[in-house]
Order: structure tokens, then C-alpha cells, then sequence
């Protein structure tokens, strides 16, 4: 039996449809890398306005910055989509890097949070989705089986 690259990157082909909490953490991740994308391009549009450019560089920078971050969990909601193995991996981490975002947010109080809770609870719901055994099982994630030789 021979193994490839490519055949640790092909999409899974479960008996069954894709898990249920498996599509939830791939949307709600595509949701976060939205999200941030949307951040980005707003801080290029404030950029380009004029209306908060006390340091033109350091503005370009942070904006650039937030938009090569959004790619992280693009790149996993699609993968987690597709059943790709690799894909559970940006997912987790994703999350486990919003957690204390969450938190901090939510210490600071009002608007902050709101948004703060609502970070921090959708990053613990993908985690949860992402590590069920439906999900584990849909990826071709955990132990393997013996070869014989």
C-alpha cells in the first residue's frame, strides 16, 4: 500500500453526510474569519479616509496585519467544509486564541462585554464541535490502525 501527500489532503468520503456539529464549527469559523476580514477592510477604509491616520504606516501595517489573520480561519471553515484532516488543526488553534480575546474583551464592560462573551462562547462551541467524535470520525482524525507489512 503506497502513501502520498495528496491522499492526506483528498476530501473524506464518510458513509454518511457530513456531521452536524461539524457544518456548525465550519460555518461559525467562516463567520470569525469574516468577521476579522471585515475589520481589516474597515481599517483600510479609515486608512484611506483620512479619519484615523495619526500614523499612516502603523495604520497600514495593523490593517494588513488583520486581514492576513482572517485568512487562518477562511482557510480552516473551508477545509473543516470539506472534510479536510489538516483543516481541525487552524480550527483549534483559531479558537484557543480567541478564548483570552473573549475574556479580556469582556472584562473591560459594556458594549465590550457583549462582544467579548459572544467571542469567547462561539470560540468555545467550534472546540466543542470540532473535538466531538462525530466530527474526529468525519476527518479521519485519531489512532490508527496497524499496518501489515
Amino acid at each position: 500500500m503506497s502513501t502520498d501527500a495528496s491522499s492526506a489532503d483528498a476530501p473524506r468520503t464518510p458513509s454518511s453526510p457530513r456531521p452536524a456539529r461539524l457544518t456548525a464549527a465550519a460555518v461559525l469559523v467562516a463567520v470569525q474569519g469574516v468577521v476579522v476580514a471585515g475589520l481589516g477592510i474597515g481599517m483600510l477604509v479609515m486608512l484611506l479616509t483620512g479619519s484615523h491616520a495619526d500614523d499612516t504606516v502603523q495604520a497600514l501595517t495593523g490593517a494588513v496585519t488583520v486581514l492576513a489573520l482572517a485568512v487562518l480561519p477562511l482557510a480552516a471553515a473551508r477545509g473543516l467544509w470539506l472534510l479536510r484532516r489538516w483543516s481541525r488543526g487552524p480550527a483549534v488553534i483559531v479558537q484557543l486564541m480567541a478564548v483570552p480575546v473573549g475574556w479580556q474583551m469582556a472584562q473591560n464592560g459594556g458594549v465590550w462585554l457583549a462582544g467579548g462573551v459572544t467571542i469567547a462562547l462561539t470560540a468555545l462551541a467550534v472546540l466543542v464541535c470540532v473535538l466531538s467524535p462525530a466530527a474526529t470520525e468525519a476527518l479521519g482524525v485519531g489512532p490508527r490502525e496497524p499496518r501489515d507489512a
